[in-house]
Order: structure tokens, then C-alpha cells, then sequence
């Protein structure tokens, strides 16, 4: 009898085992994340709709739109930009730099809010596509996201990339390109920002992601603190975290104590800091003495000789200070006259005006006007002056529009 019970025993434990791997193949499998994983917040919708200044009604708005014309006209299929163009020999052979060129994309953008015409952010949307690829993110070696280019992470290629960020928000209230998370991006890239924060005050303005990622200690651009405080400000304003304005809030505190110098990042970051925060006495008092240093060297900037790209920043930096100043109900008028000589000595350097007597040909009108060339010594056009210039007038007309 036992002799038959133990093989009809065996057959059914076979059989159950069969059912068993049978089932577990069959059920689709149940995966857990790791506990040190954590899942991000999605951030596919910013925390604020956009609050753009009005724009004054003026004959300015075409100088606005010749540039972004010029930068149309000067785009691949692709979406690459011109960073820099000799206008007589077509030349251009000039290392590319990726900083400059999402500034043109941030002009792009503007020209969108300006026109209110969709091409341009048409086309900004095919050229941020092109540049978002050199953005950089490595959670092992460094904080945060980068903008690679020339063999490092400079600082101010997160503050413009942010910036390009921005400015779409602004021209369309939307931080979603084809699906992808812009807003996601601007965040990961104010994270890197804050991880350069130095010791004793502003910022490290370059980082070698290569290896184990090193900052270089020595290497200055005068321009990256008041940059970076205004791409802090920018977050801040586009969704609402606090942490953004206390940081833009120390590093100024810190740059208070600097030497003055006619920057035109940390003159915009007052502009924001009037529109979102509050703009105290000191800051007033800082830019003042930025806008008396612009003023006092009019007559030596106004030279032909001198640079329209150096001039467009005078003009940046200038409105910039008047728009904090009206929003803060403090003397303005005092300004108006200085921005506007500025304003007319660039305009003589949009093509077609030329106020170096260039003989130009028809063609070359054709293919670069509402571009800046440089001075009488380099007829040179290069995609910064065109952001400068976008951004100068821009403001320009918004603090018109606040009279």
C-alpha cells in the first residue's frame, strides 16, 4: 500500500510545483524602488503666471524686431544661431561660444513678447532645442545642472540659461518644450549656481566637470555675480520658493561691499529685486554710483572707435537702474536723457544706418540688416550685441510704459 501512496505523492508534488512556476511566470513582476531613492517632484507647471511690464508705444519696437530678424535670417534648419559674422568677408571662423549663443536664444524669446508674434519663439523653441543637449548633469561629481562649453562649466552659463528659460515664460507663460520639463531644468541649473557659492561671499565663475569636478579658484568674470543674483531672482519670481530670494539676498549683500563697476547684471538684478522684493536704501544708493560710472565716461563710450556691444550693455545697465527706481518711487528723470544718448549712438550701428560710411552692397544689406556691427575697425556682428541691444530696449520700453 505505501509503495503506491509514494509515487501518486510524487506526481502531485510535481504537478504543483508546475502550477507554481506556471503562475510566477505568467504574473507580471512587482518592482519597489530602493529606499534611497527618491522620486523627484514633478515641476511641469511653474508655482506663478507671468507679470510682464507693459510696453510704451515707440519706433523703437522696430529696432527690436530688425535684430530678431537678423537672427532669423542668420539660423540653420537646425537651429544654430550665428555667434559671429565679419560682414565684408562672411568670415566665420570664430570659436563659438555656447554662454553667448543661449543668450541669443533669450533674445529670440524677447522679440516674441515684444512682436507678439509667434515666429520668433517659433523659432528660439528649434534653437533651445539645438543647446539644451550641452546642458550638463553628473549627481556624482557636481550639484546640480551645467552649461558646458570651451572645456568647462562657466558660471554664467547657468545664469543665461536660465535666463532663455525666463524670457520664454515670460513671452508664453509655459515651461513645457515638446514634453520636456523647462522649468525642471532652470531649477537643477539655480542648484548649481547656489553649489558656487565662495566662503566669503559671491560666487567660483568656473568648474571643470571632468573627473572628480574642480572649481578654479582664479578665474574672474567681472560680470558673473550680478548675473547670477539675477537668475536667483528669476527662479524666485517663476516659482515662488523662498530660498531663491535669500539666496540672491546674501550674495548681494556681498557684492554691496565690492568696487563699483558698470555691471549690468547686478543693475538688472535691481530691477527684479524692485519688481518682486523690495529695493532698500543701500541698493539705491549701489546703483547710483553704477549709473554716475556709466555716465561720467559718456563722452570717452561714445567714441566710433568704441564697441556698439560694450555700448548696448551701458544701455542695459542704465534702463535697468531707471526701472528700479520708478518702481520704487525714487528719482528717475535724471536718467532719461543719458539712456537715450546711448540709444541713439547703437542705432547708428544697425544695419543698414552706418555711421562709419562702409560702402555696402545690396546683398549685404539684404543678409544683415538689424545686425550690430561692432566699431569702424571691426565690422564685425556678434550674437551678444544683439541680445544686449534686445534687452536694453526692452526694458526701455517697459519703463517708458510705467510713466
Amino acid at each position: 500500500m505505501q509503495k503506491r501512496i509514494i509515487p501518486i505523492l510524487i506526481a502531485i508534488l510535481i504537478v504543483a510545483g508546475g502550477v507554481y512556476f506556471w503562475t510566477r511566470l505568467t504574473q507580471p513582476e512587482i518592482q519597489t524602488l530602493p529606499e534611497d531613492i527618491v522620486t523627484p517632484i514633478p515641476t511641469a507647471l511653474s508655482a506663478h503666471a507671468p507679470n510682464v511690464l507693459p510696453l510704451a508705444t515707440s519706433p523703437l519696437k522696430k529696432s527690436i524686431t530688425s535684430a530678431g530678424d537678423y537672427l532669423l535670417r542668420q539660423q540653420l534648419p537646425n537651429g544654430e544661431l550665428a555667434y559671429q559674422v565679419n560682414i565684408f568677408t562672411n568670415d566665420r571662423s570664430s570659436t563659438p561660444s555656447n554662454l553667448r549663443l543661449m543668450g541669443g536664444v533669450s533674445a529670440l524669446y524677447t522679440v516674441c513678447r515684444v512682436s507678439k508674434d509667434s515666429t520668433y519663439c517659433e523659432a528660439a523653441d528649434r534653437s533651445l532645442e539645438h543647446y539644451l543637449p550641452n546642458l550638463l548633469t553628473d549627481s556624482e561629481h557636481f550639484k546640480g545642472t551645467c552649461l558646458y562649453t570651451n572645456g568647462v562649466c562657466p558660471l554664467g552659463g547657468a545664469t543665461v540659461s536660465i535666463d532663455a528659460i525666463y524670457k520664454r515664460w515670460q513671452a508664453n507663460g509655459n515651461v513645457l518644450l515638446n514634453g520636456h520639463d523647462l522649468l525642471a531644468d532652470a531649477v537643477n541649473l539655480g542648484y548649481f549656481i547656489a553649489s558656487m557659492r565662495r566662503p566669503e561671499g559671491g560666487f567660483y565663475h568656473s568648474f571643470d566637470p571632468h573627473y572628480t569636478g574642480t572649481v578654479d579658484p582664479n578665474y574672474i568674470a567681472p560680470t558673473f555675480n550680478g548675473e547670477a543674483i539675477a537668475a536667483l531672482l528669476q527662479l524666485y519670481e517663476m516659482t515662488g520658493n523662498e530660498f531663491w530670494l535669500e539666496q540672491a539676498r546674501e550674495v548681494n549683500e556681498f557684492m554691496l561691499t565690492q568696487p563699483i563697476t558698470e555691471d549690468y547684471g547686478h543693475a538688472y538684478a535691481f530691477a527684479l529685486f524692485a519688481r518682486v522684493d523690495e529695493l532698500t536704501q543701500t541698493d539705491q544708493a549701489y546703483a547710483k554710483q553704477i549709473a554716475d560710472l556709466i555716465i561720467a565716461g559718456q563722452v570717452r563710450s561714445l567714441n566710433p572707435a568704441n564697441s556698439s556691444i560694450s555700448t548696448s550693455t551701458k544701455i542695459e545697465t542704465l534702463t535697468s537702474i531707471a526701472q528700479a527706481f520708478a518702481l520704487s518711487e525714487t528719482d528717475h528723470s535724471w536718467l532719461d536723457r543719458e539712456i537715450k544718448t546711448f540709444i541713439t549712438f547703437v542705432q547708428a550701428r544697425q544695419l543698414p544706418a552706418n555711421d562709419c560710411n562702409f560702402a555696402f552692397s545690396q546683398d549685404v544689406l539684404a543678409r544683415y540688416k538689424g545686425g550690430l556691427f561692432s566699431n569702424c575697425e571691426d565690422p564685425s556682428i556678434r550674437v551678444d550685441a544683439i541680445q544686449h541691444w534686445v534687452n536694453g530696449l526692452t526694458m526701455y520700453l517697459e519703463y517708458l510704459g510705467m510713466k
